[in-house]
């Protein structure tokens, strides 16, 4: 069981970078395959970036790709996402999530969120 806590939110400009953590207690964090997801206000929570339990493998949404990286520090339980040339469609509050799955594909297959960070891009 992990349980993750996002970090690094807060309020920028257009064309600012930002990147969000997730520290994940637990001894078991390189068990998990974990994601970052995001919802606008009025909007459905919507995928971002995966990353595999080794990060060997990763997938990005369209909607950011090029622009967002995420990558995992094992020894660390931690879980990164950098944004760069951050839009004002990119303000949500962005979550973390943790998959026992090999390969999670919908939200429903992430079995722990953390609470969330907020992320607020100004023009």
């Amino acid at each position: 069981q992990v349980q993750p806590v996002e970090s690094g939110g807060g309020l920028v400009q257009a064309g600012d970078s930002l990147r969000l953590s997730c520290a994940a207690s637990g001894r078991t964090f390189s068990n998990y395959a974990m994601g970052w997801f995001r919802q606008a206000p009025g909007k459905e929570r919507e995928f971002v970036a995966r990353i595999s339990r080794s990060g060997g493998t990763t997938r990005v949404a369209d909607s950011v790709k090029g622009r967002v990286t995420i990558s995992r520090d094992n020894a660390k339980n931690t879980v990164y996402l950098q944004m760069n040339s951050l839009k004002p469609e990119d303000t949500a509050v962005y979550y973390c999530a943790a998959s026992s799955r090999g390969v999670p594909g919908a939200t429903r297959d992430y079995d722990y969120w953390g609470q969330g960070t907020q992320v607020t891009v100004s023009s």
